[in-house]
């Protein structure tokens, strides 16, 4: 059985951490969902740039597009919808058939809005309009202007992928964002099920500690942290406050690690980062510790960058502790 699967039927969804025209047009990406058990895609500026510069697929919808007015990042976005609503149509059936828990592509708002909270929200309504896909989320940064653009573009039912997420805390603040978002639905008389999905970054914590620990904690930082969220995401699931929530009809929460409540997503090695990569071992290490049985039926997603999408070695799969709560031991061992 391919890892792939094996990481599917453990409860696992495997999005794509790519996206070129050329994966649409031949058929590799609707292969790598019908093969590789790929459930979602996402997407961001770097990924779009590598793409576009480094292929002719392009150029004819860029001169389209440049004479009818369009240049910077008018252009860039209309490039980008093109793709995603067609990845969005492939993955549709998908999201359908999980009662819109799997399925979803990702779009990320402009870098140069990362600093304007009211601006992300503009943008973010904008472009959930033109994309015109219920399965299509806006990754909005978990930063502190970040953090508010969530709770309203939430409650003006935006489905938000909340990204640059590194540690518990950050992963907290923005899961509470999500919830006053949808508290202020409730109370609206608005429809609560709006999906949304928290991003935590777990190799760059090995990376910026990597020839200054001791190597007993060499790949394990990473790790403490994700299971440390874990906790926090499980506990969450559990409170009052979340429970009243699902009992009016919000959406249940998965994580993402990768890269959350809000689903949790766990995101490990990204190959498009050069001087901040991890060894393609550490990406493994990750999947083999945090890859096993969730405690909730399709309680995560994961990303996974192509190479890695179809490494054909094997994969070895390790249970979830009951909440995560060992983790706090082992973070403990850094300074």
């Amino acid at each position: 059985m391919k890892a792939t699967q094996r990481l599917h039927d453990a409860g696992q969804s495997i999005w794509l951490d790519n996206i070129t025209r050329a994966m649409l047009a031949s058929g590799t990406l609707a292969r790598y969902v019908r093969e590789l058990s790929v459930t979602g895609l996402t997407s961001n500026p770097t990924i779009f740039d590598h793409a576009i510069k480094n292929s002719h697929d392009y150029d004819a919808a860029i001169r389209e597009q440049t004479a009818a007015g369009k240049a910077g990042e008018e252009l860039f976005f209309e490039l980008a919808l093109a793709d995603l609503r067609q990845a969005a149509d492939l993955f549709r059936p998908v999201h359908e058939a999980t009662n819109r828990v799997d399925g979803w592509v990702s779009l990320e708002l402009s870098p140069t809005l990362a600093y304007d909270t009211p601006g992300s929200v503009a943008a973010a309504k904008a472009l959930y309009a033109r994309a015109n896909r219920p399965n299509l989320f806006i990754k909005i940064p978990g930063t502190r202007e970040g953090i508010p653009a969530i709770e309203e573009a939430i409650f003006a039912g935006v489905p938000i992928n909340v990204t640059l997420l590194f540690s518990r805390e950050q992963y907290l603040a923005a899961a509470q964002a999500y919830i006053r978002g949808i508290e202020r639905r409730v109370a609206a008389g608005l429809n609560p099920h709006v999906g949304s999905v928290a991003s935590l970054f777990v190799s760059r914590w090995d990376v910026a500690v990597a020839g200054k620990v001791p190597p007993a904690l060499h790949d394990q930082l990473g790790i403490a942290m994700a299971k440390r969220t874990y906790k926090a995401y499980r506990d969450l699931l559990a409170s009052d406050r979340w429970l009243r929530l699902l009992n009016v009809g919000a959406p249940a929460r998965r994580r993402r690690r990768g890269g959350g409540a809000r689903p949790l997503r766990a995101r490990g090695r990204r190959r498009r980062c050069p001087g901040r990569r991890a060894p393609a071992r550490r990406g493994r290490r990750v999947r083999q510790v945090l890859g096993g049985p969730p405690r909730l039926p399709r309680g995560e997603e994961r990303d996974a960058p192509e190479g890695r999408l179809i490494d054909p070695r094997p994969l070895n799969l390790a249970p979830h502790p009951a909440d995560g709560a060992e983790s706090g031991r082992r973070h403990k061992n850094f300074p």
